[in-house]
């Protein structure tokens, strides 16, 4: 004889699809993440690292339109804003960094050539995030 189990009149409902949750959960963070605007200052980084992998395995090239963030997922989009000039940029988030107090953005030398920022070499910056890969 089998031993039965019973919900002695307990309605069970199955647990929600474990995929659909995080597909679901993703596009809110994309979502939250891409309305989201930050203000502070860029520096660009070039030559001594123009060739070499970044954090996210890419090789860098000083004269595209990447940036590095401390912590922005891999793949973002942003339009970088130059406050000063009102000149913007679109890059994608590559690398990892600024690591100096202060700046929140380090962009490529052709991402801060486009918006006038290689002169002065730091810059105000308004960073409007467009859009984060979903996974």
């Amino acid at each position: 004889m089998g031993i039965a189990c019973s919900t002695s009149g307990l309605n069970r409902t199955s647990p929600p699809d474990e995929l659909t949750t995080r597909e679901s959960l993703r596009k809110d963070r994309s979502q939250t993440m891409a309305s989201r605007t930050i203000y502070g200052k860029a520096s660009y980084y070039a030559d001594k690292f123009h060739g070499r992998k970044t954090a996210s395995g890419e090789i860098f090239d000083m004269n595209g339109f990447t940036a590095a963030h401390r912590t922005l997922p891999f793949g973002t989009t942003c339009r970088v804003t130059n406050i000063s000039n009102q000149k913007s940029v679109i890059v994608k988030i590559n690398d990892r960094g600024p690591f100096v107090d202060g700046r929140i953005i380090d962009l490529s030398k052709g991402a801060a050539k486009s918006i006038g920022a290689v002169q002065s070499g730091i810059v105000d910056v308004k960073i409007e995030i467009l859009s984060v890969p979903e996974n």
